[in-house]
């Protein structure tokens, strides 16, 4: 053969296979992502929340009522958060167990164990709750809170009307059958939610994998917080026959939180099953930015009439999205102000908007307010500015 000819196959097959690697990399990249419908969840009830946005991911009969079972000790949990929050109450505080919390007026129920005169600390109580699911530990906090469970209760159901818990009514402090108690998974997540975001420190007992108390070795009966595959550090299970069994959860994965809720689950095996299948759900499909933290510089506008020239704009919330995998490099941010800027302004005056779009979509909406204070100019900066704004109005009018 030829060199000359040699040498054109040689170059022939350079193109080829030049051509064949750009096809495949073209392909690789023109991937579609394929977004699956949630799962199907066996259980009456079900949520998938996203921590940071509040975003629910996925949903089945969300808002229906139903008994919370020992998901109640989630609130008796977050009212001594709160309380110890607001300095009325302290983990080393020293609880003197009544009759009435007596661990032998729960024959049948989930119990830490304790008894009358006993004086055990507020944290090891909230373990005994938090990580037994002692009943009689609920009533003993609650009587030590408040004086009695029944005003401990009026305490919980005041959390919940804050909270914003429409379906929630609690008639005690660990959730045993009762009429008029009820709650719903969408309840439960925002509960769930506040948990982790309002008092984080107790919030962190729920981690714990095991409790001892009067020489009893109880393990915490939420069985994910061993599950390798998942990083779970919480939250509580659930079960009476009225209930059948109940599970939230938190998890975590690469920055990204995800909240839980299965309720009305045939088994505490099906509960944690699908339990599992929602938290791989939600962790392989979706992920959540923020997109602007509070208070951070968003724009930098001018300001007429003022000792400053300039006024740094933001919000008073953070802005955070949770979308499926691949959506959130395609968000845009609008910003709309209310202009011109005259001062004075005060900070936190709200000059504007600004919203975040997926198309034409508004998927976010924030206002946008003054980060800083902007006081009046001196005479002649005013009248500087009123004639310059004077004759900018009336060039834009005769251009319009």
């Amino acid at each position: 053969m030829p060199a000359f000819f040699r040498g054109s196959v040689v170059l022939s097959f350079l193109a080829v296979g030049t051509f064949l690697s750009s096809l495949v990399t073209s392909l690789a990249y023109a991937t579609p992502f394929m977004m699956p419908p949630p799962p199907e969840i066996n259980a009456k009830g079900y949520v998938l929340m996203d921590f940071d946005s509040g975003r629910i991911i996925a949903a089945g009969h969300e808002d229906i009522r139903m008994a919370p079972a020992s998901l109640t000790k989630i609130m008796t949990a977050y009212v001594a958060g709160q309380e110890i929050k607001g300095g009325r109450l302290s983990l080393d505080d020293v609880v003197t167990v009544s009759r009435n919390a007596w661990s032998r007026n729960f024959p049948d129920s989930s119990k830490m164990f304790i008894e009358p005169k006993d004086e055990i600390s507020v944290k090891n109580i909230l373990h005994g709750i938090m990580v037994q699911s002692g009943n009689d530990a609920s009533v003993a906090l609650a009587e030590h809170v408040a004086g009695s469970e029944e005003g401990f209760v009026a305490m919980m159901n005041s959390w919940a009307e804050r909270l914003g818990l429409q379906d929630t009514r609690f008639i005690n402090a660990h959730g045993l059958d009762g009429q008029d108690i009820s709650t719903s998974p969408t309840d439960m997540a925002l509960l769930a939610r506040a948990m982790i975001r309002d008092v984080p420190e107790v919030y962190k007992i729920y981690g714990t994998k095991s409790f001892t108390w009067n020489n009893i070795r109880q393990f915490n009966r939420n069985e994910l917080l061993w599950d390798k595959s998942l990083d779970v550090d919480g939250m509580k299970t659930g079960y009476t026959s009225g209930a059948g069994y109940n599970l939230v959860t938190s998890a975590t994965q690469d920055g990204m939180r995800l909240i839980s809720v299965v309720m009305g689950a045939p088994s505490s095996e099906i509960r944690k099953v699908e339990t599992r299948k929602l938290l791989t759900y939600g962790f392989r499909f979706y992920e959540t930015d923020t997109l602007l933290d509070e208070i951070e510089p968003a724009v930098s506008e001018k300001v007429w009439l003022g000792k400053l020239s300039t006024i740094n704009l933001g919000i008073d919330e953070d802005a955070i999205l949770t979308l499926p995998r691949g959506q959130l490099q395609n968000v845009t941010v609008e910003y709309q102000v209310n202009g011109p800027l005259k001062a004075p302004v005060a900070q936190g005056d709200v000059l504007g908007a600004v919203r975040w779009k997926l198309g034409d979509e508004v998927l976010l909406e924030r206002n946008l307010l003054a980060l800083d204070t902007v006081e009046s100019g001196g005479l002649f900066k005013r009248l500087a500015d009123s004639i310059t704004l004077f004759f900018s109005s009336l060039m834009g009018a005769i251009a319009t």
